[in-house]
C-alpha cells in the first residue's frame, strides 16, 4: 500500500489533482472536534472529487477522538461513494491500523458496486450477476441447487466442501429470515441472493467479491475483457474451429436444456439456454433457416454443432465469448484449435482442417438461396425473392466416415465487387461456387464476367448450372459454359434441379474439393489429363449422366420405330429423350 498524504493549498492544486486521479481509495479526514470540518465534506471534498471524473470508494475519517467532547454532535453522512466511515485518533494510535485496513478493502472489496445502503438490499446489477451464477452451477436446471450442486459451487469458489452439517445450517439460516429461499430439495435462487446479501450486511464482502471473481467479473460487475476474450494467436492463413472439448460442451448443452428430449432444441429453449449471455448471438441473422431443424422449427443437436461450427469459422471471438457466458469450466481456450496454414496443408497433401467456407455467386434469380436452402432440407419455393442480406448456411457432409462441416455463403451482387477485390476474403474461403441459370441466355455470361473481370486464377472453382428440369439455350457468351471450364482445366458444370431435387452429390463435390483445393483450381493441372484429376465420384456422376442420355437416346428412336409397343409413357419417355438427345 502507498499512502500519500495531501494539501489543500491553493499552489499545490494541480499536484493534488494527479495524486486524486491515481488513487484506488481517497481518505478524507475531518476533525471530531471542529464541525466546520466534517460540513465541508459534502458541501466540497466530495463535489470536487466528482468533479475531476474519479469513481473510486472513499473512506470518511474522523480523527481526533481523543478531543470529543459533549458540546461535540457527531453527525453522520450518506453518500454513495463512502464507502465507511472510521474513527481514530493519530495522536493516541487509535483505530489507525483499521482507517488503512478498511480503506485497503473498500478497494479490495468495495461495497458500493453490490450494495444499497440507504436501501439496504442488492443493487440491480449486483442481482443480475447473482442470478447468472446461480443458473450456471444449477446443473440439472431444476432452478434448485441441491447439495452436490452447492458443494461442487463451494469447491469452485472457496477449494473446500461444505460438511453436511454445515449445509444444514446455512438452509436453516436462510429459511428463518427468506422462508420461499429454501425447499426440501436445496436452495433457490431468491435464497441464494439472500445469504449473499447477509454476507454484506454482517461484513463479508470477501465472500461475495470471492464468488463474483471466480465466475469473471470485475469490479463495476462487468464481466472482464480477459475473461471474455483470452489471447489467442491466429497466424495468417490458419482458421479456427471447435476442439473435441468445445464440441462435447455444446453437445452436453443442448442434452441439459432439451427438456422435452424430443432431440431438438425450439424458442423457449434456447432462450433458456441463453439467459446467461446477452443473448442469442445470431438474432440478427436468418437463424435458424441457416442449419438443420425440424420441420416445427426446431434446431437438432446436428443443426446445433454445425451453427457452432460456422460461428467459430466466421468470427471465433463470438464463440469464445459465449463460451464463457454459458459456463464452460476452465480455460476457454481448450475449446478451440487453430488450424495449419493452408499452404502446409496442401504442401503436405492433407488437408487437416474439418469447416469450410464456400462463397456462392451467381445473377438475380439465378437459384443461389435455393441451393443453400437445400442443403439445409428447407422447401423449394417458387417465388424470387432478392437476396439483400448476408445468408449463410451450414451443415455436415460426411466424407469416406468422417463428418466435416462445410459453410455457404451466399454473396448477393451489393457485395461481389468487396469479396472478389479483398485478396484477405478470398484466402479465408476454401472455393467459389459460380451459378447459373441454364434456361437464362446471359446468366453465365454474368458469372464469366464477373470472374474475367476481377481475374481469380488462384482459388478453387466450380461451377453449378441450375434449373435443369427446363429447357436448356443457348448461353449469350463468347463460348459455352463446357468450353469455357474445360479451357481453364476444371470441370465441366454441374448441373442440377433443386424443384426435382436431383443434386448430383453436389455437396459432397464441394466439400471434396475443399479438401483438394489443386483439382479445381483454374490452370493448376491444366496440362494434365481430366480424368486424372477429377474426383472419384465427380467422374461416376458424369458416366452416370452419359449412361442415362445414350439410353434416352436409343429409347428415342426405339419409340420412333415401335410407338405401339410401350403404351401409355411412351410420349413422355420420347420427349425426355429428344432432350437429352439435344443437349448431348
Amino acid at each position: 500500500m502507498h499512502i500519500t498524504d495531501s494539501s489543500a493549498r491553493p499552489e499545490h492544486r494541480e499536484q493534488l489533482e494527479a495524486e486524486i486521479r491515481k488513487a484506488h481509495v481517497i481518505c478524507i479526514v475531518y476533525a471530531i472536534d471542529d464541525p466546520n470540518t466534517f460540513n465541508r465534506l459534502p458541501l466540497y471534498w466530495l463535489p470536487y472529487i466528482r468533479s475531476l471524473g474519479v469513481n473510486v470508494p472513499a473512506v470518511l475519517v474522523g480523527n481526533k477522538i481523543d478531543l470529543r467532547g459533549d458540546d461535540v454532535t457527531n453527525t453522520s453522512l450518506e453518500d454513495e461513494e463512502v464507502e465507511t466511515c472510521v474513527e481514530c485518533s493519530a495522536k493516541q494510535l487509535l483505530n489507525v491500523s483499521e482507517v488503512f485496513y478498511f480503506a485497503q478493502k473498500a478497494v479490495l472489496h468495495p461495497t458500493a458496486p453490490l450494495y444499497d445502503s440507504r436501501e439496504h438490499i442488492l443493487k440491480p446489477q449486483c442481482v443480475d450477476a447473482l442470478s447468472r451464477i446461480f443458473k450456471l452451477c444449477d446443473t440439472d436446471k431444476d432452478g434448485i441447487l441441491n447439495d452436490n450442486e452447492l458443494n461442487d459451487f463451494q469447491r469452485k469458489c472457496f477449494n473446500a466442501p461444505l460438511q453436511p452439517h454445515e449445509l444444514d445450517g446455512v438452509k436453516e439460516v436462510v429459511k428463518q429470515h427468506e422462508p420461499s429461499g429454501v425447499n426440501d430439495i436445496g436452495l433457490t435462487e431468491k435464497g441464494f441472493a439472500f445469504l449473499h446479501s447477509l454476507f454484506i450486511q454482517r461484513g463479508r464482502l470477501e465472500t461475495t467479491w470471492t464468488v463474483l471473481r471466480k465466475f469473471g467479473y470485475g469490479d463495476d460487475l462487468s464481466l472482464r475483457e480477459d475473461f471474455l476474450l483470452p489471447p489467442l494467436e491466429v497466424p495468417h492463413e490458419c482458421s479456427v474451429e471447435l476442439s473435441p472439448h468445445g464440441y462435447q460442451f455444446f453437445a452436453e448443452l443442448f442434452q441439459v436444456f432439451d427438456k422435452d428430449k424430443d432431440g431438438a432444441l425450439n424458442r423457449s429453449e434456447l432462450d433458456a439456454l441463453f439467459s446467461t449471455s446477452p443473448g442469442n448471438p445470431w438474432a440478427a441473422t436468418a437463424f435458424p433457416h441457416t442449419t438443420i431443424t425440424t420441420e416445427a422449427g426446431s434446431v437438432t443437436l446436428q443443426g446445433w454443432l454445425a451453427q457452432w461450427s460456422m460461428a467459430t469459422l466466421i468470427e471465433y471471438k463470438t464463440t469464445l465469448k459465449y463460451l464463457a457466458y454459458l459456463g464452460f469450466e476452465g480455460n476457454t481456450r481448450t475449446a478451440l484449435k487453430v488450424t495449419r496454414p493452408k499452404k502446409v496443408d496442401r504442401k503436405k497433401g492433407k488437408i487437416q482442417r474439418n469447416v469450410f467456407l464456400c462463397h456462392v455467386f451467381g445473377a438475380p434469380s439465378s437459384g443461389k438461396t435455393s441451393l443453400l436452402k437445400a442443403f439445409v432440407n428447407k422447401p423449394f419455393s417458387e417465388k424470387y425473392q432478392p437476396t439483400i442480406e448476408p445468408f449463410n448456411v451450414v451443415n455436415s457432409v460426411e466424407m469416406k466416415g468422417v463428418e466435416k462441416y462445410l459453410v455457404m455463403e451466399e454473396i448477393g451482387a451489393s457485395r461481389e465487387a468487396e469479396i472478389l477485390s479483398n485478396k484477405q476474403r478470398l484466402e479465408a474461403c476454401d472455393l467459389l461456387c459460380f451459378v447459373y441459370d441454364t434456361s437464362d441466355v446471359n446468366s453465365f455470361g454474368y458469372v464469366a464476367s464477373l470472374r474475367e473481370k476481377n481475374k481469380i486464377d488462384n482459388v478453387p472453382t466450380v461451377f453449378v448450372a441450375t434449373k435443369c428440369e427446363l429447357d436448356l439455350v443457348t448461353q449469350r457468351y463468347e463460348v459455352q459454359p463446357d468450353v469455357y471450364c474445360r479451357n481453364l482445366g476444371l470441370a465441366v458444370p454441374l448441373s442440377v434441379s433443386v424443384k426435382q431435387h436431383q443434386m448430383a452429390d453436389l455437396y459432397h463435390i464441394l466439400t471434396g474439393i475443399a479438401m483438394n483445393p489443386t483439382i479445381a483450381t483454374p490452370g493448376s493441372l491444366k496440362d494434365k489429363k481430366q480424368e486424372s484429376w477429377f474426383p472419384r465420384h465427380y467422374i461416376t456422376i458424369s458416366l452416370v449422366a452419359g449412361a442415362v442420355i445414350l439410353t434416352g437416346f436409343a429409347a428415342y428412336k426405339f419409340l420412333k420405330q415401335h410407338p405401339t409397343l410401350i403404351g401409355s409413357g411412351a410420349q413422355t419417355m420420347a420427349t425426355a429423350a429428344a432432350k437429352k438427345r439435344d443437349y448431348l
